[in-house]
C-alpha cells in the first residue's frame, strides 16, 4: 500500500508519515539550496545554510523510518 491505495509489491512500511516527512525535507532543502546558489538573492547564505540543515534534518527522518522498518523474526531474537 503507498499512502492507502494498493499497487502490487510496493509499499513504504509501517511508518508511512515518517517517510513523508523524510520526502518533504528533502524537497524543500533542495529547492533552498539550489535557489541560494543560483539565484541572485542578497541572502542567498541564508537560503543555502537553511537548505542544508533541511538536509541534514531528513537524514533523521530517513534513518528513523528505515530503523522502524526493520523486521526481526522471533525465532532470531532468543527471547
Amino acid at each position: 500500500m503507498l499512502l492507502g491505495r494498493p499497487c502490487g509489491r510496493c509499499h513504504p512500511g509501517r511508518c508511512v508519515l515518517i517517510l513523508v516527512l523524510g520526502l518533504l525535507c528533502d524537497t524543500v532543502g533542495l529547492v533552498l539550496l539550489l535557489l541560494g546558489i543560483f539565484a541572485t538573492l542578497n541572502y542567498w547564505d541564508f537560503l543555502v545554510y537553511t537548505g542544508a540543515l533541511f538536509l541534514a534534518f531528513s537524514l533523521l527522518f530517513w534513518v528513523s523510518w528505515y530503523t522502524f522498518n526493520i523486521e526481526v523474526p522471533l525465532e532470531k531474537l532468543d527471547l
